[in-house]
């Protein structure tokens, strides 16, 4: 089954949380550096320069406008990658692959802060230091392993319990 959606509906504000003049302006800002990146990959994968003339051979499922709108979606609303990729037109493996890349991308062009023009923030780190200079406490909780307690006598010979208490010596 397709579903065929106008391309508008994604990058509605609504759904991506800024304003499509905001928009357009990140996927511009993040236009070169994903030409890069998608250049660097390929120079990888064929081991050399090109063979064919650019432009040539197979073309993404998703366009940058696509990704960037699917990543603000995803971390917006958490819509599972599933769901996300049905007004795409494209499966779930595509959207996430489109999502890490995106957010990879993002971290690296680092995160602005409102009403500071220029300022960015790229690390943990950065984030403490704007955070002391503007006299705000932070604390950070690193996250906790999950703690899975000892493994029961016989759990894993795949019969049940009442199976291994049944057991004569």
């Amino acid at each position: 089954m397709t579903i065929k959606v106008n391309r508008a509906v994604p990058a509605h504000p609504w759904l991506t949380g800024i304003s499509q003049h905001h928009l357009a302006a990140l996927i511009e800002e993040l236009a070169r550096p994903w030409e890069a990146v998608v250049e660097g990959r390929r120079h990888r994968v064929r081991g050399g320069e090109r063979k064919r003339a650019a432009g040539a051979g197979a073309r993404h499922r998703l366009v940058l406008a696509d990704r960037r709108m699917a990543t603000l979606i995803h971390v917006r609303h958490d819509l599972p990658h599933a769901v996300l990729g049905l007004p795409f037109g494209v499966d779930r493996s595509t959207i996430s692959r489109a999502v890490g890349q995106i957010r990879a991308l993002s971290a690296e062009r680092g995160y602005a802060v409102p009403h500071r023009p220029g300022v960015r923030l790229r690390t943990v780190e950065d984030v403490f230091a704007y955070a002391r200079a503007e006299g705000v406490g932070l604390r950070w909780t690193p996250p906790r392993s999950r703690y899975v307690g000892p493994a029961r006598a016989g759990a894993g010979d795949g019969r049940s319990s009442r199976a291994r208490r049944s057991r004569t010596p």
